[in-house]
């Protein structure tokens, strides 16, 4: 009997160990990234912040994630993700970061600090209505929206206005893209749409939505673009000193520059920690 309890006693010393050993040696979220030599960001096309331009990937968040990648030595790779699916996307490991217009705020009632950690917030955002131009004199109030069919990304802080705009009852179409939604409207399947501002603003009144515009009526509190982490990641930190570093030499500005959105670009990042 003494054997017995003998032997199982060091099966469960030797799996005690096994463990042990196995926490000591898992790799956090940065270290497996400078191991591999690049990290993953989870992206929608649209503009300004990424989308394709003669075949090449451009926008401010795709040259603001390079200009990081950069000063951390390692390589920035872009995920086109549905975004309903962007948390699944960040915790399976598929990517490391969601970073495509995040705004810090609540979904379906639940803060979106329950799903990630954020970084420090870069670029100053709002949603926006989108109508068919020649609808602005007939939807020119908040109320006006109630009861007609909207579209907006789904997932989004969109479409949480969108549904409180056009009522608990009425259809809110939800898409996997802010520019599918913008379709809808110009299609006239849906009456409106609310999508960024930084979007609507590069986009609407111009080419194939030419004949859509920016409705006055309402306008949502502002929001804020960061960086979403996994829970505990440690590539947050890494992050927030990478971005603290591009703000005070002035890379950031000069992206933003270019993309116009000077105007948005949030000063002094990382002072009031």
């Amino acid at each position: 009997m003494k054997k017995i309890l003998s032997v199982v006693l060091a099966v469960v010393l030797a799996f005690g160990m096994v463990a042990a050993f196995s926490s000591c040696t898992q790799k956090s979220d940065w270290e497996k990234i400078q191991e591999k030599g690049y990290f993953y960001c989870g992206i929608t096309l649209y503009a300004p912040m990424n989308y394709y331009e003669n075949d090449e990937l451009v926008g401010f968040d795709t040259e603001f994630a390079q200009a990081v990648a950069e000063y951390l030595g390692v390589e920035a790779k872009f995920v086109t993700i549905k975004w309903p699916q962007k948390y699944l996307e960040l915790d399976s490991g598929a990517i490391d970061a969601i970073w495509n217009g995040f705004t810090y705020g609540d979904e379906e009632g639940i803060s979106r600090t329950e799903y990630v950690d954020f970084t420090h917030a870069y670029l100053e955002n709002r949603q926006v209505i989108v109508t068919k131009a020649d609808k602005l004199s007939t939807y020119n109030t908040k109320e006006a929206f109630a009861g007609l069919k909207a579209a907006a990304e789904g997932g989004s802080s969109g479409e949480a206005v969108a549904k409180e705009l056009a009522g608990a009852n009425t259809l809110v179409t939800p898409f996997d893209a802010q520019s599918s939604a913008l379709m809808e409207v110009k299609s006239g399947m849906a009456e409106f749409a609310v999508i960024d501002y930084q979007m609507a603003n590069a986009m609407v009144g111009k080419g194939d939505y030419a004949d859509l515009s920016i409705n006055p009526a309402y306008a949502p509190e502002s929001e804020v673009y960061a960086i979403g982490c996994r829970k505990g990641s440690d590539f947050t930190a890494k992050l927030n000193e990478a971005i603290e570093a591009l703000s005070e030499n002035g890379t950031l500005a000069a992206i933003a520059e270019k993309y116009k959105l000077t105007n948005d670009l949030i000063a002094n990042i990382g002072s009031d920690k």
